[in-house]
């Protein structure tokens, strides 16, 4: 069984909850049931939880199977081996400063530089004359209040100094055109799938035992193709389309996919739109740099005599972009512990991705070619009708129908 630090973070919370309130056949036996509700893999993760070793786990596994759970005999109060912190004193100390984080920078440090697992530290401690097993490293780990834990993306890198002055302009712009009831949308790629018979994350409901099987190794070889979902969310109606393509991410399928859903949802939810205000990444296929994305925005606009506003978030915020936590996390956990065979398969799991705040989806397959490297001339790029705007035009401009002779 792979090593799960939340689920044994879990079990580590709620053994420290009861341990004062069990006596040794009670600790025994809570943890059997533990590992017994885990199954493969159960007796390692409950140990390394808990400190107790696997032999004690097993024992009290036998004693639930056997029907001998409840019994007479307890060891005296007192009885037993003494606690390691009792035979040597000192211990705790000499473990909290290997693992402590105001210490484990230190140079004299002896695992400044190596994963402090409980092998380690266990074999550390004994190099210092210490006699411990990693097992009650563990538990002496527990007790400090040190859980496994993983790094955590909290901390942004360098931003840009008008970051925060962006997201206030996006919300303006935002709020002026919803007051209009003129079409407000955040657009993106998802990220792009494998097609095929290979393991999805996540855990859904199946009969005991019954796992889905996929194959092994998730080679690019071995795939059906790359499912490539384009999605467009409207903010007013908290609707959605997704047009997934199985060619290649440019402005071209960008912007043929903002058409696709103007013509299948946003024409007949607005039919007096005069505007549409995009809100958009500030790289990938709808990038602020890309000259291609412009030039299929005018195309855009001339064929439905749209006023096209489009602002783009700053370098390093896309997880700001709304269709991030309204969209793209909803079809995620919808699809979750299913492969995802056939593109028919994709296409129907983001169609009946549904919320309790009321999100609806329409998700079509795009079978065109969108070739790479199509080049935007100087003259294409001089003929458009773009106006940037005064505060961050290269982020925040207009694209407005041309006039057809």
């Amino acid at each position: 069984m792979r090593r799960d630090p939340e689920l044994e973070t879990i079990i580590a919370v709620k053994f420290s909850a009861v341990v004062d309130a069990l006596d040794e056949r009670g600790r025994r036996l809570w943890a059997a049931a533990e590992s017994d509700a885990i199954g493969y893999g159960g007796d390692a993760l409950v140990s390394d939880a808990t400190g107790l070793s696997r032999d004690t786990i097993r024992a009290g596994r036998r004693q639930i199977h056997s029907g001998n759970a409840v019994g007479d005999r307890l060891r005296a109060e007192g009885a037993g081996r003494p606690r390691i912190e009792q035979s040597q004193p000192g211990v705790m100390a000499a473990l909290e400063k290997l693992v402590d984080p105001l210490t484990r920078g230190d140079p004299t440090s002896p695992l400044r530089w190596t994963c402090k697992s409980r092998a380690k530290l266990a074999a550390s401690l004994n190099k210092d004359r210490w006699q411990v097993s990693s097992t009650t490293v563990g538990r002496l780990l527990t007790e400090l209040g040190y859980r496994m834990q993983s790094v955590r993306k909290t901390r942004e890198g360098m931003t840009h100094p008008d970051r925060n002055a962006q997201f206030e302009h996006i919300n303006a712009t935002a709020d002026d055109y919803l007051q209009r009831a003129q079409p407000v949308i955040s657009v993106d790629t998802k990220k792009k799938e494998l097609i095929g018979d290979f393991k999805n994350n996540g855990r859904e409901w199946q009969p005991q035992n019954t796992p889905e099987k996929a194959l092994v190794h998730d080679f690019p070889q071995d795939a059906m193709g790359k499912a490539i979902p384009y999605g467009v969310y409207d903010m007013a109606l908290n609707e959605a389309w997704v047009n997934v393509g199985r060619d290649h991410d440019t402005p071209g399928f960008a912007v043929a996919s903002i058409r696709r859903w103007w013509s299948a949802m946003g024409k007949s939810r607005y039919p007096d739109a005069q505007a549409l205000y995009i809100t958009a990444d500030a790289g990938g296929s709808n990038g602020y740099r890309a000259r291609a994305w412009k030039h299929e925005l005018q195309k855009f606009a001339d064929d439905t005599n749209l006023q096209i506003r489009v602002s783009h978030f700053p370098p390093g915020t896309s997880k700001w972009n709304k269709i991030e936590h309204r969209l793209f996390c909803h079809i995620t956990g919808n699809w979750r512990g299913k492969p995802l065979r056939t593109f028919e398969t994709i296409v129907d799991l983001i169609g009946n991705t549904r919320t309790a705040a009321g999100l609806r989806v329409k998700a079509k397959l795009d079978k065109r070619k969108y070739p790479l490297g199509v080049v935007t001339t100087n003259a294409e790029m001089d003929a458009l009708s773009l106006h940037l705007d005064d505060f961050h035009g290269e982020w925040n401009y207009e694209i407005r129908p041309r006039q057809v002779d």
